[in-house]
């Protein structure tokens, strides 16, 4: 039975045949196309402070592709932060992170050579503030689960491999202006700050909370029941 998704992407051109091998490989999750299920994010994501664009629409079979859900049960947000750290530049300002990041792509380190799809947060920059704290022993693997969530600030699905291409279908596409999309990223991006730094005051470190350097020390591996 054919499984179909309708994606969007986000993007200042229209966009009507994706090319396989082009793109940016510093991205989170890689050389890749990156697309949304939701079409107000799409928009979103094409527009900056200058300029708009569109939210081109596609339907992807989805049948017989391998995809990586890096929300799913088997992984925990660490799973996640691996994923970044192998593909994105990051410049560590403390030996707290180089241990962390060390620690995390021995033990966390996800093979996503063989998938199709990846599906996944969008490590945007309030999203990667959050995995920086986490990095820099400032909050505990639980609250960087809960603040993922902060905003709604989204998740992105990424078709990585030529087989994954050639299962897209485009649609057409709905324009972004953006003197309308913009000030909705912005405030999306502001609220989710926000919640973050609100929740954060006055709270009080639960003794099963577990920070970087606990997982360090500790040993503790991706299979821990702690972390899920």
């Amino acid at each position: 039975m054919k499984k179909e998704l309708i994606i969007y992407h986000g993007s200042h051109n229209i966009v009507d045949k994706p090319t396989f091998g082009k793109g940016n490989p510093d991205n989170d999750y890689g050389l890749g196309f990156y697309c949304t299920e939701h079409l107000n994010l799409a928009q979103e994501w094409a527009c900056d402070q200058i300029s708009g664009g569109y939210a081109n629409k596609y339907a992807l079979n989805t049948t017989g592709l391998k995809i990586l859900n890096l929300n799913g049960k088997d992984y925990s947000i660490i799973h996640w932060i691996s994923v970044l750290l192998k593909n994105r530049k990051v410049t560590l300002s403390s030996d707290i992170e180089t241990a962390a990041m060390y620690y995390i792509l021995d033990n966390f380190s996800v093979d996503t050579e063989n998938y199709d799809i990846i599906k996944g947060y969008r490590a945007d920059d309030s999203y990667f503030s959050y995995a920086r704290d986490f990095l820099s022993n400032t909050i505990t693997v639980k609250r960087l689960t809960q603040v993922m969530k902060l905003g709604n600030l989204g998740n992105q699905i990424v078709l990585k491999s030529q087989l994954a291409f050639s299962r897209i279908e485009f649609l057409g596409y709905e324009e972004a202006p953006q003197q309308i999309h913009y000030p909705l990223r912005k405030k999306r991006d502001e609220l989710a700050r926000s919640a973050y730094l609100t929740n954060r005051q006055g709270g009080i470190l639960p003794t099963d909370s577990l920070l970087m350097i606990d997982i360090i020390r500790g040993g503790i591996k991706a299979n821990d029941p702690r972390l899920q």
